[in-house]
């Protein structure tokens, strides 16, 4: 066997390779210029520049391809390999346009929700597609130009005479495995853990290259068909396991029960940030009823969305929940027929009449389908209300509140003495924010003194956030943040806020560009520009101040209770069932997150594998973290988060994808049966 090896080894470093270069251009070409496509992918999206894993791992993918082009006569290699540059360059296109805005990368699975971008196109064009997700296409061109003149000096003719096409095969092959060895060899054990989960697609990108990173995307993506013969019954197992060690304790305190019987309407506030609420122009603040609704209600200041690819979808999800998104695809498309516990269907036990409502189409993200299963009993959609005012995406928020509460009004007279639980999910305040028009007069300039050129001191307006992407979503929030003002008034005018609990929860962060922050903590007015990094007023608003200030508002409120009261427990999207649900006398057996209002510290993962407790932000994909108190943090702490984050991702994926709920409710009953 060695000598065999031996052989082969020797045959490689004995090819001249002189004459190869010669014979190989085409070959050469294809390999060299899909490499670079695939490294300046890494550096304009996750920018491991030095990394030279990810090169390795694409060169082997690269080599793999090349063996199946001798079965091709010489002539006959080119449409091959443009088919193959056509398609590869494609990936980075599409990589670079979609890490733009999720800030991570496509996957197979979300072929299914391709459609979404009909109704989002003008958000996909504005504030998705820039310059550079289409320097790629460099490469096929190239490739054309490269092909014409090797026909030209009759390449293709001197090949077909002197080339030995299954040895070329072959000694591609074996130059493909040895590649592809020594990438696997260069893996540690942590990497080929993650490349497993698939958690971490930045993570998987930046040590295994894009076009690695979609063949296990692929694979991942045909797992659900597959469940039932991989994995279930160890992923049963691990089920019982953590729901075994780590079981649901029902922790009463103050807030226990204190809203059962009552009227619940949870608002969906679109793209709504807490960065709004905390900024003021010329002394007007942004969003000035949700800050009164704050001070008067609960209000939880480090909240968190846990969003995927699956957006608002998300969000449904895992409040619905308190489980996570899936590491592959979304819930609402890809899962929509699993069994779930929600807060809906929790709610409807109970004896409340259980609704949605949503001035978009009823299929966008297949929500017509998905909230049946979460336990709502109807599901107002587009077709339910008069699109008499239009704004981005469909109806606008103003007319969908009052059209809403004459809905509900109807309701309650019709249900008498039932309560009701209600989701209203609004939809202005959502990318690319350009309609500017119809969001109201609300200015985004910077009023400051100056000294003219006869020394007096006087007022001057500097643009400032005007014609910026930030600038407009400000003005969309303030105007979504009017509307709801609108809709309270309406509420009370109804006789609708009696024994009623309002819950405003934002859905996810607007995907806003990070130099528009820059500016907006770096303005110099009176030269109207972005201070320079070697400014010694120039504050950097770096990666971790981007991922903190993705912080969403969630204030529970009543007319006749002022709660007055800050919670300042870092909180995720899958804490609400716990803690809302404490406060309505229900909860989820399955429920991951827990009840904020009994913790003193807390942990929430976010699909990509970072978490975030009240002292650390921790990034997965970096392995570091930034302390966000002066508490020393200790490895132990560290460590021991980062493997129980690692755990509820892996659980909560298995719950989805095994349909372990279901199975574990069958197994119930039968024992009980018994």
């Amino acid at each position: 066997m060695k000598e065999k090896i031996f052989n082969i080894l020797k045959k490689i470093i004995n090819i001249n390779y002189k004459d190869y270069i010669k014979t190989s251009i085409l070959f050469l070409t294809f390999i060299i210029t899909n490499l670079i496509n695939s490294s300046l992918l890494r550096f304009f999206t996750v920018k491991n520049y030095f990394d030279f894993k990810p090169i390795i791992a694409d060169l082997a993918f690269l080599l793999f391809i090349g063996i199946f082009a001798y079965f091709f006569k010489p002539k006959n290699r080119f449409k091959y390999f443009m088919v193959w540059s056509i398609f590869l360059t494609a990936i980075c296109v599409i990589n670079s346009m979609y890490y733009t805005f999720f800030m991570s990368f496509s996957s197979i699975s979300l072929l299914a929700t391709s459609m979404q971008v009909v109704d989002v196109g003008d958000a996909l064009v504005k504030n998705v597609i820039e310059i550079k997700d289409f320097i790629y296409i460099w490469q096929p061109i190239l490739f054309v130009v490269v092909h014409r003149l090797l026909k030209k000096k009759e390449y293709y003719i001197t090949v077909e005479k002197t080339e030995k096409r299954k040895k070329r095969a072959f000694n591609t092959a074996i130059l493909a495995c040895i590649t592809a060895a020594i990438f696997i060899l260069s893996l540690s054990a942590l990497e080929i853990g993650r490349f497993n989960k698939q958690w971490n697609r930045e993570f998987i990108v930046s040590k295994f290259g894009i076009f690695v990173y979609h063949i296990n995307d692929l694979v991942k993506s045909l797992e659900p068909k597959f469940n039932t013969l991989f994995g279930y019954d160890n992923a049963y197992k691990e089920f019982r396991e953590y729901y075994e060690t780590n079981k649901t304790e029902h922790k009463a305190n103050k807030y226990t029960n204190i809203f059962e019987g009552k009227n619940v309407i949870m608002v969906h506030t679109e793209s709504m940030q807490r960065v709004a609420m905390e900024t003021k122009f010329n002394g007007q603040e942004v969003t000035p009823n949700l800050n009164k609704l704050a001070k008067e209600g609960l209000y939880f200041s480090n909240f968190y969305s846990q969003v995927s690819v699956g957006t608002s979808s998300d969000t449904e999800f895992t409040l619905a929940t308190s489980l996570m998104p899936v590491n592959n695809g979304t819930v609402f498309i890809s899962y929509f027929d699993r069994e779930y516990v929600a807060l809906p269907q929790l709610m409807q036990e109970k004896g409340y009449y259980t609704f949605s409502m949503h001035g978009n189409n009823g299929s966008f993200w297949n929500r017509n389908v998905m909230h049946k299963n979460l336990g709502y009993q109807k599901f107002y959609s587009s077709n339910s209300y008069d699109i008499d005012e239009k704004i981005g995406l469909g109806l606008s928020d103003k007319s969908f509140f009052r059209q809403s509460t004459e809905i509900i009004k109807g309701i309650k007279e019709e249900k008498k003495d039932q309560p009701y639980f209600a989701t209203l999910i609004m939809l202005t305040n959502h990318t690319p924010f350009d309609e500017v028009d119809k969001y109201g007069e609300f200015p985004v300039t910077m009023k400051y003194t100056t000294t003219n050129e006869l020394g007096q001191t006087i007022e001057a307006e500097a643009p400032y956030m005007e014609g910026t992407s930030l600038g407009n979503y400000f003005k969309s929030a303030h105007y979504a943040d009017s509307a709801i003002g609108e809709f309270i008034q309406e509420l009370d005018q109804a006789g609708l806020l009696e024994n009623t609990v309002l819950v405003f929860y934002g859905d996810h962060d607007g995907r806003l560009p990070k130099a528009d922050y820059n500016r907006m903590y770096n303005y110099d007015p009176v030269n109207d520009k972005t201070l320079s990094k070697d400014d010694p007023n120039y504050d950097e608003f770096d990666y971790y101040d981007y991922e903190l200030n993705r912080s969403v508002p969630l204030i529970i409120w009543t007319k006749d209770t002022q709660f007055k009261k800050e919670i300042k427990t870092a909180m995720g999207m899958y804490d609400l069932l716990p803690t809302l649900g404490n406060m309505l006398g229900v909860s989820s057996p399955y429920q991951l997150g827990h009840d904020v209002m009994s913790l003193t510290d807390n942990l929430v993962p976010f699909p990509n594998g970072n978490w975030l407790s009240n002292s650390v932000y921790y990034n997965n994909s970096k392995q570091e973290y930034l302390p966000l108190t002066d508490e020393p943090i200790s490895d132990e702490y560290i460590k021991e988060n980062s493997e129980k984050a690692d755990q509820i991702l892996k659980v909560s994926n298995n719950i989805i994808v095994y349909d372990l709920i279901k199975k574990d409710l069958e197994t119930k009953e039968n024992g009980e049966g018994k």
